[in-house]
């Protein structure tokens, strides 16, 4: 579709029709009373090169509602297995989403097109398949944040008003349904799911469909399979290093809840970190710290483990050369991870060099933060306006403990390059603004209690430049007073 066909929808293709019909049911979105459109994300229509005036028109809103008769598209919920927490679910599946479809882009690239809370599926395990509006504004943010970081992510397309109530924690709240585009969403519990219904064939279609669709450079390597695993573990690595680097917790990085083209999914218990803790968790079900900020990079290790799993087969009918084989892509992994962590934090310090005192400021850099119970963002940011020419008293406000502030600040000038191409590159690693969880959860507060969605908006366009801050938005660099702190998120299903 070009912008000149306004009124055409452009969700014509249905790609996953091409995997084995085991691992998808066809089943269409349930039908709501009154939908209507809360929010369209123009800037996302344009990047795709898509008008609006179909997604704003009755018909694309019922379309985008569930009330649709669907007979072109077959829309799907789909398969998948996970270990959630480290326990193994064997049918877990979209017990709440729906793939409409694909559109393909101004590039011509299909983007998927899936609806989150549109009623329930094969896979709902007694859920009621519907979404909070408080749940899709949520992850209409911080979606939108992660993208203005410049972080591979699933976006939202539009929020969708069903007019229903659904009940959750024992009260009546508004019923809202996410219409989410994404480059892909399979997971790594597709391929379990895959796995453990069909045996090989099931991971050789998922790992064919990966390929032709999104891996098409590896199509002709000697050993395809392996070096789509590879693949896989470069992109993971590099993503969890960017979510890090910005005091990013996904919450509940469970093997169903982990893309395998490398985007953020599945905002549910999330948060970026307030002051700087090492082990901090939000999410209230993680009881044992499994998902804390320093354990990323571990447990992406370990679903990648469960990856290789199922791939295993693919690789060599001998399992312990086959076993041999995936090594070399897991240690691939982590010598990512490292490399991208530890010049992504060289690049927030604005340090080039490799000293010994250079070595020792970067690795104490956030055990300090840390120490000092600074808030990470606004330390950053400090430091950053520092190195263009704000005095000291930026960085200093923030030590508990002014002579060891003055006395690291000292060290850091030495060290620190100044050139004005490292500080410029300090400033494009270290945002100005995040999406605050205090600031979410009154976006989302205002939003269902009260029918206001000023804050929400401002949010919305400010998260889209989180490198600058206007002047009018200053207010959103705050850090939560003490009784606006958000100590738990919640996963919203």
């Amino acid at each position: 579709m070009n912008k000149n066909d306004n009124l055409s929808n452009p969700i014509q293709h249905q790609v996953y029709h091409a995997l084995p019909d085991d691992v998808y049911s066809d089943v269409p979105p349930v039908r709501v009373e009154q939908p209507s459109l809360l929010a369209l994300n123009h800037d996302l229509l344009s990047q795709y090169g898509l008008a609006s005036s179909w997604f704003e028109s009755a018909e694309g809103i019922n379309f985008l509602a569930g009330n649709h008769d669907y007979a072109e598209q077959h829309p799907i919920a789909m398969g998948y297995a996970g270990h959630q927490f480290g326990h193994y679910s064997p049918q877990l599946g979209d017990g709440r989403a729906h793939m409409l479809g694909q559109f393909k882009d101004a590039n011509g690239q299909l983007i998927d097109v899936q609806l989150k809370g549109s009623g329930r599926t094969p896979y709902s395990r007694g859920g009621d398949g519907r979404a909070t509006r408080g749940a899709v504004i949520r992850e209409y943010l911080i979606s939108e944040a992660m993208a203005g970081l410049g972080i591979p992510t699933t976006r939202t397309l539009a929020m969708i008003s069903t007019g229903d109530q659904v009940m959750r924690d024992y009260q009546m709240v508004p019923g809202a349904i996410q219409v989410r585009t994404a480059t892909s969403h399979i997971r790594v519990g597709s391929f379990q799911y895959a796995y453990a219904k069909l045996g090989e064939s099931g991971v050789k279609a998922l790992a064919d469909f990966l390929i032709e669709h999104h891996f098409s450079d590896i199509a002709e390597s000697d050993n395809k399979y392996l070096a789509l695993f590879e693949a896989i573990c470069v992109r993971q690595a590099n993503l969890i290093a960017q979510w890090m680097l910005v005091g990013f917790i996904h919450g509940v990085m469970n093997t169903d809840n982990m893309s395998l083209v490398g985007e953020t999914i599945d905002f549910g218990p999330c948060a970026f970190m307030d002051e700087f803790k090492t082990n901090k968790v939000f999410s209230s079900i993680d009881r044992e710290s499994r998902y804390a900020w320093d354990q990323q990079a571990n447990i992406g290790y370990w679903n990648l483990q469960r990856l290789a799993e199922t791939f295993l087969p693919l690789l060599d009918s001998d399992s312990d050369k086959a076993v041999e084989k995936v090594q070399a892509p897991l240690t691939t992994y982590i010598n990512t991870f490292q490399h991208a962590f530890e010049q992504g934090l060289k690049r927030k310090l604005g340090v080039t060099v490799s000293t010994p005192d250079a070595e020792d400021l970067v690795n104490h850099a956030l055990p300090m933060v840390a120490a000092e119970g600074m808030d990470f963002t606004q330390f950053f940011d400090a430091l950053t306006r520092v190195a263009q020419g704000s005095p000291n008293s930026d960085v200093l406000a923030l030590f508990s403990n002014q002579e060891k502030g003055e006395q690291w600040l000292n060290s850091w000038q030495e060290i620190r390059e100044h050139s004005t191409e490292t500080v410029s590159a300090m400033r494009t690693a270290n945002p100005t603004l995040v999406a605050r969880n205090h600031q979410v959860e009154q976006a989302i507060q205002d939003a269902t209690e009260r029918d206001d969605f000023a804050l929400f908006h401002r949010l919305n366009e400010a998260l889209k430049t989180p490198y600058t801050v206007s002047e009018e938005n200053q207010d959103l660099q705050a850090a939560p007073a003490p009784n606006e702190r958000v100590l738990r998120t919640f996963c919203g299903t």
